[in-house]
């Protein structure tokens, strides 16, 4: 059964590069990615552990922790790993799941069989402190993926978990947000005291408000 929107993020005991872990202990009380790549040694996958592993400090200020899979088996992730580290200029600094008895790609629905029955899909999850998936993307082995919108969403994500927003259309961080049609206007004077501005009754946005 497909994982939905709220659902646990299903806990797994799995060898990484980085050595074995339980998911869920792993994750600790931070914010977490699982994202899966198709092959080992392939050229797009490349190019996305390389950004990821480039973005480690801003996972971190995030408190974000990121895990890669594939159903390849470990010894081609560490062989992998050096030819990251070359043609990307980096140096990967997650771990990678090793998958082959596929545990971790069947438990996230990873293999869509009309794409490819044998290979994971390019999936995303980020996964909030509570265990619960708060986001999910999937993409087609061709395209990969923008891990600049994935800190987008996760600046989203931790705004609005804290506070009775919303984030517009192309939002970034430091940008007004819409107030939630469930605050209503008494209230909203003093939940947002930084301002009001009022474009329909059910449209008002209030600058960010943990800015």
């Amino acid at each position: 059964m497909a994982l939905r929107l709220g659902d646990i993020a299903p806990d797994f005991t799995a060898e990484t590069t980085e050595g074995t872990f339980r998911f869920h202990e792993w994750l600790g009380d931070g914010w977490g990615i699982l994202f899966s790549h198709p092959a080992d040694y392939t050229p797009v996958c490349t190019t996305e552990l390389g950004a990821t592993a480039k973005l480690r400090s801003e996972f971190a200020r995030r408190n974000v922790k990121v895990a890669a899979v594939s159903v390849d088996p470990l010894a081609d992730h560490h062989g992998w790993i050096k030819d990251i580290n070359e043609t990307q200029g980096t140096t990967v600094n997650f771990p990678i799941i090793a998958d082959p008895s596929r545990t971790v790609a069947t438990l996230y629905d990873m293999i869509h069989p009309n794409a490819d029955d044998k290979a994971t899909v390019r999936s995303v999850f980020v996964i909030g402190p509570d265990k619960k998936i708060k986001l999910t993307l999937t993409y087609p082995a061709s395209t990969g993926r923008n891990f600049l919108e994935l800190l987008r969403v996760i600046d989203s994500l931790q705004l609005t978990s804290k506070y009775r927003v919303a984030t517009p259309a192309d939002w970034k961080d430091g940008e007004d947000c819409i107030i939630t049609p469930a605050v209503k206007d008494p209230e909203a004077e003093t939940l947002f005291p930084k301002g009001i501005r009022r474009v329909k009754p059910y449209l008002r946005y209030t600058p960010q408000p943990n800015r």
